[in-house]
């Protein structure tokens, strides 16, 4: 028999990092590929999965790999969104200074600019009252309603049923619709 690996030195991080790179890459490539759709880019994202292993402070063992793995590739989606979100705020021109645009009422959407700000309140809102379940919950009903995830698949990433994942989903869903009303 084999001793366990508890019983041996403490893995370091780059050996925790090669061990998981050998299992885990093509899932976070896979992963990532279904979301931003270029190579390059899910290569960058993996490679910075792995980073952040290295990098993460303490010694102790990593308990459950896959889970921690996939939280923070979610994260790092989230944080690709909010800079390219941020990258976006940039672009827009005003009216004020491009006339011919303001001429044009097909480039303008019909929402006052109070309603614009309503709706990013809502959504600070809501991101809010997703902070207040538990994190595992939290991340799940992220995973499934935002990430478009499978139950099953989630259930895979946090060895869950995926009836569990659902019941997750559910109470997610049933405390967003206590505090803003159910969904029309």
């Amino acid at each position: 028999m084999h001793a366990s690996r508890s019983s041996a030195v403490p893995e370091s991080p780059a050996e925790l990092a090669r061990r998981l790179d050998a299992r885990y890459r093509t899932p976070l490539m896979n992963y990532f590929l279904r979301r931003v759709r270029d190579r390059a880019e899910a290569e960058n994202l993996t490679q910075e999965v792995f980073l952040r292993i290295v990098r993460r402070p303490g010694d102790e063992p990593l308990e459950n790999a896959e889970v921690f793995l996939f939280s923070i590739a979610a994260n790092l989606l989230r944080d690709r969104a909010r800079r390219a979100q941020t990258r976006h705020a940039a672009d827009h021109r005003s009216l004020d200074a491009d006339p011919d645009l303001a001429q044009s009422p097909s480039l303008i959407e019909a929402r006052a600019p109070e309603r614009v700000l309503m709706s990013h309140e809502s959504l600070a809102e809501v991101l809010r009252a997703l902070d207040e379940l538990g994190e595992r919950t939290r991340d799940i009903f992220i995973l499934y309603k935002l990430e478009k995830m499978k139950h099953r698949e989630i259930g895979a990433l946090y060895g869950l049923s995926a009836s569990a994942v659902e019941k997750y989903v559910r109470k997610a869903t049933a405390h967003l619709a206590r505090l803003f009303g159910p969904a029309t």
